[in-house]
């Protein structure tokens, strides 16, 4: 099954589960993270970014609110049923991705696979129709469902004005002009993996410890303090948990493929690995992104089974443009979390559960 009936699936889970609100320690017990409401009572909360003292969220019926934590204002409002990504520009702009919208293997609904600017009191400016690119722009690694289907999922905005769309189902990073303008960035190939234990045969994967190919699922993107731009995968089918990776590439490229067997070769190379289901990444001070997973058990182990715990980690850069370590934040304390991002003096911020009702927190580490 492809990306986009795997997630629309997800989503139409509607789930109800919030996140819990404690303190705890680390993996290392050293340190302690906690949450803190910024914005509460939302529904599905998902993309986040900031702006000078503002903390800008998203929710499902596709408003776009920014918020000083005292005064929150309406920035304004694309089609909805699945909160929007979002991101802010150094200038103040806010750009809205939506995704696919509608039922798997139909057409897709007016305004969805869209990339839109917003104006403060005034309709949303169509930036590019991100699903219409793709159909002239097929995935050559396509596994599955048609080569053209489009969910754009992850946005970043970039400094020259042009911004990033990371395609769930096209499996690739493309990058927006302000005129509609679009390149392909680079492309996501599969990665073989084992199928895991505990799916039921309904789903038609093979046996469990059998290997099969999965497609990348390019879920998220943003920059990183060192300029390079970060790309993190969900996985597809059968969604094995620890095969998520987050790819480097160099600013400016075009067509530039990323390999897991080829994974350091070229203008996209592997900068981590072992994630599971990663739905968002944000760039940080001094080279650490923050990274969000879904559901630590997997996407498909919560279609499944419903929701266990999401994960919300600090990765830090290691030697020679590699990953370091890694740390977790308020662990366990976050159900389904969508979006993250920091602001300028380091600050951190995550939102959860993208289906349901919930919060955007800012994140004491």
């Amino acid at each position: 099954m492809g990306a986009r009936t795997r997630l629309a699936a997800v989503a139409a889970l509607a789930l109800t589960a919030s996140a819990l609100v404690t303190t705890q320690a680390d993996a290392h017990g050293k340190q302690h993270s906690s949450l803190k409401p910024v914005a509460s009572k939302l529904n599905g909360p998902r993309g986040v970014s900031t702006y000078k003292n503002l903390v800008i969220y998203s929710v499902t019926d596709g408003s776009v609110y920014a918020t000083t934590g005292r005064k929150t204002v309406k920035l304004g409002q694309v089609p909805g049923g699945f909160p929007p990504a979002i991101d802010t520009n150094k200038w103040g702009t806010t750009y809205a991705l939506t995704g696919a919208g509608g039922e798997p293997g139909q057409p897709l609904p007016p305004g969805s696979a869209t990339l839109y600017r917003l104006r403060p009191g005034k309709s949303p400016v169509k930036v590019a129709d991100i699903a219409k690119y793709q159909a002239k722009d097929p995935d050559p690694f396509n596994l599955a469902d048609s080569p053209t289907e489009s969910n754009p999922f992850g946005v970043a905005a970039l400094n020259d004005g042009t911004v990033l769309v990371a395609d769930a189902a096209n499996n690739d990073l493309l990058r927006v002009w302000p005129n509609g303008h679009i390149k392909t960035v680079a492309r996501l190939k599969p990665r073989v993996v084992k199928v895991p234990t505990g799916i039921p045969p309904s789903f038609g994967l093979p046996p469990a410890g059998s290997r099969m190919p999965s497609e990348a699922v390019a879920t998220s993107v943003t920059v990183g303090s060192d300029g390079y731009w970060y790309v993190g995968e969900l996985r597809g089918a059968p969604a094995t948990p620890g095969t998520s990776q987050i790819w480097r590439i160099k600013p400016g490229s075009v067509g530039a493929v990323c390999d897991p067997v080829r994974p350091y070769k070229g203008k996209c190379q592997r900068y981590a690995d072992g994630y599971t289901s990663l739905v968002d990444l944000a760039g940080g001070p001094r080279g650490v992104l923050s990274v969000v997973e879904l559901d630590k058990a997997s996407w498909l182990k919560m279609e499944i089974n419903g929701p266990t715990k999401g994960g919300l980690f600090l990765q830090y850069p290691g030697k020679h443009h590699k990953a370091g370590f890694k740390r977790e934040l308020v662990r366990n304390q976050l159900v389904q979390p969508g979006g993250t991002a920091f602001d300028r003096w380091g600050g951190l911020y995550v939102s959860a559960p993208v289906f349901g009702t919930g919060a955007v927190y800012k994140v004491r580490y």
